[in-house]
């Protein structure tokens, strides 16, 4: 399978929508094309996040990573979290999310970050997997808490 992976710009919007609404739905959140549309337009547009998209030969939309620029206070560095990495389901298991990886790894390095972290739900085997494979290492010596406002 051929395979590109490139810089997602605000002109992407309508490709890389409908992966984020699937990946929302995926945490079982409810459809919303339009939400979807939107947080991805702004983020774009204010050049908030950057946003990676992996397209098969004939142009088609496969995946997506989305990440958020930083810095780490302790490293006295910028970094980047990943925060979205979504695969088509009849695209997976076929290099493509090794592949946005890969790539979110090399835009951070050129980006000057000293890291990327993400999170992933306790569940997500497969993912995990693929974090581990490629050299992330779980973090155990800090809990993350949420507050919801």
């Amino acid at each position: 399978m051929g395979l590109a992976v490139r810089r997602a710009g605000v002109a992407d919007v309508d490709a890389v929508a409908p992966l984020f609404d699937a990946y929302r739905q995926f945490y079982a959140l409810p459809p919303d094309p339009a939400l979807a549309r939107r947080y991805l337009a702004e983020r774009l547009s204010r050049d908030e996040s950057l946003v990676l998209l992996a397209l098969d030969e004939a142009g088609v939309a496969l995946g997506f990573v989305q990440m958020y620029p930083t810095f780490a206070s302790l490293r006295a560095a910028r970094t980047f979290v990943l925060y979205d990495l979504y695969v088509v389901e009849g695209a997976r298991r076929l290099g493509v999310g090794r592949a946005l990886l890969v790539r979110a790894a090399d835009e951070a390095r050129a980006a000057g970050a000293a890291g990327l972290t993400l999170a992933t739900a306790k569940t997500n085997l497969a993912a995990q997997r693929l974090y581990e494979s490629l050299g992330w290492k779980r973090e155990d010596d800090f809990w993350e808490y949420a507050l919801e406002l």
